[in-house]
């Protein structure tokens, strides 16, 4: 049954919760197709698709559809059966990884990935306090909302257990980039966090990050920031977990996960794995110690989880690594983000609203500002941004504190006429805006 695009918003405004929101909630887009980096609305229109960071090897990728079938075909079962399929796909796993993570729990998204990591962390140490970033999210269960400042803020507030740590941030943070060691500036300000707690008489379970901080505004880690922090959180008897569920699978390009940016002798104590892992399918998992999972298990409750790491789920996940491997897409990542950052610092030299450009691999971010000096953040301007790269066909989001980021992380098969296409366009509007004298930040939109 098809409906038109109306009767489709219609009865979506009357069954979905209206807190499930929509891209473009003015005049959204219906999407019926997809393939690729492309996405096809009900009249064929095609969009370019610079955020779904979760159909990671490409929409509806012919090998991903033929290996999901195939094992539709044969079985799918509780995951408490024998089955060659979850090994086989640990085994492929574990080879991108550290040698000391080694064990692995398949679950079913993002949000429950993080969840048991907090719930591995916890009874590993014996530890209720959790170290978070300023702006963070890691899901929406509520334990997780709990530990993201994003959502916790607008909502019940902070726990007593939850300590947040400064966004480092070298753009506009405590420390920047022309400071001195701002990784090691930013690790001290959460040591200073663990003293304040021990000083309560509290213990810290766990720091909890993003390996790169999308929601915070597509924000690159300091160097050595993580070493330190791990360095310090050890001390006090806590684990370090490193959330990869939007950055892992080779997006930075130059490394399979985005920890591995923060050097080879940096290694986190437990990895959450998500969105981009089954390229739209449900799959997502939590990678550990051979000792944390060991005192795991000495709690004597049994953890099973019905179709996380089922047949079909790691057919699929096979499937991506496979895509990833033959279709070279880390070295396209490379490739087309560095010409995608540098087209976009073109037009941090030509526009003066550009205060920005970060990003590393195919997750970048260009921050708009009002006045460069001191770096005022031009949401409505981003916002409008968004809105008339719409009609040129292209799908973009904002993140940031202020909204005022543009954010691209889309699929690794991003070419670099994508990539010249968007920049050509976002020129254009930032001409535009200029030449007609637009004041989008008093509301002229």
């Amino acid at each position: 049954m098809e409906f038109t695009k109306e009767k489709t918003l219609a009865m979506r405004n009357k069954l979905i919760g209206h807190s499930c929101r929509l891209f473009y909630s003015d005049n959204p887009v219906k999407i019926v197709r997809a393939r690729g980096q492309y996405l096809f609305d009900e009249n064929g229109t095609q969009y370019l698709d610079c955020i779904s960071n979760v159909q990671h090897v490409g929409h509806c990728h012919p090998s991903i559809t033929e290996a999901a079938s195939a094992q539709m075909d044969l079985l799918n079962t509780n995951t408490r059966f024998l089955h060659d399929n979850i090994v086989t796909y640990a085994n492929r796993l574990a080879a991108t990884l550290p040698e000391k993570l080694c064990v692995f729990y398949f679950v079913n998204s993002g949000s429950e990935a993080n969840d048991l990591a907090l719930r591995l962390a916890q009874q590993y140490t014996q530890h209720e306090d959790v170290i978070v970033l300023d702006h963070a999210y890691h899901g929406h269960l509520k334990s997780l909302i709990d530990i993201s400042p994003y959502k916790f803020r607008k909502l019940t507030g902070q726990k007593e257990w939850v300590h947040v740590a400064p966004l480092p941030d070298t753009y506009r943070g405590m420390y920047r980039s022309d400071q001195p060691n701002p990784g090691q500036s930013y690790a001290d300000a959460v040591m200073d966090l663990i003293e304040q707690a021990q000083s309560k008489g509290r213990k810290i379970a766990a720091f909890f990050a993003e390996s790169l901080p999308s929601v915070g505004g597509q924000i690159i880690l300091p160097d050595g920031y993580s070493s330190k922090v791990a360095e310090y959180v050890h001390s006090a008897g806590g684990v370090f977990v490193a959330d990869e569920v939007q950055t892992g699978f080779g997006r930075v390009g130059s490394h399979f996960w985005a920890f591995q940016l923060q050097g080879e002798h940096f290694c986190p104590d437990i990895v959450t794995l998500g969105k981009p892992m089954g390229n739209g399918h449900p799959l997502a998992c939590v990678v550990t110690t051979a000792e944390i999972a060991g005192a795991f298990t000495a709690n004597g409750v049994e953890y099973f989880n019905t179709f996380g790491g089922n047949p079909v789920s790691c057919a699929i996940g096979l499937a991506v690594l496979d895509v990833i491997e033959k279709e070279n897409l880390r070295e396209n990542a490379i490739k087309v983000g560095a010409m995608l950052k540098e087209l976009l610092r073109n037009l941090h030299s030509k526009h003066e609203i550009v205060g920005d450009v970060r990003g590393v691999g195919l997750f970048v971010g260009i921050e708009l500002v009002t006045d460069r000096e001191l770096k005022t953040p031009a949401t409505n301007t981003a916002a409008y941004v968004v809105k008339r790269l719409k009609e040129d066909l292209i799908v973009v989001s904002t993140d940031g504190p202020w909204d005022n980021v543009l954010k691209f992380k889309p699929p690794m098969c991003f070419s670099m006429d994508n990539a010249k296409h968007v920049t050509q366009c976002i020129d254009r509007i930032l001409t535009d805006i200029k030449n007609t004298n637009l004041k989008l930040e008093k509301d002229d939109i």
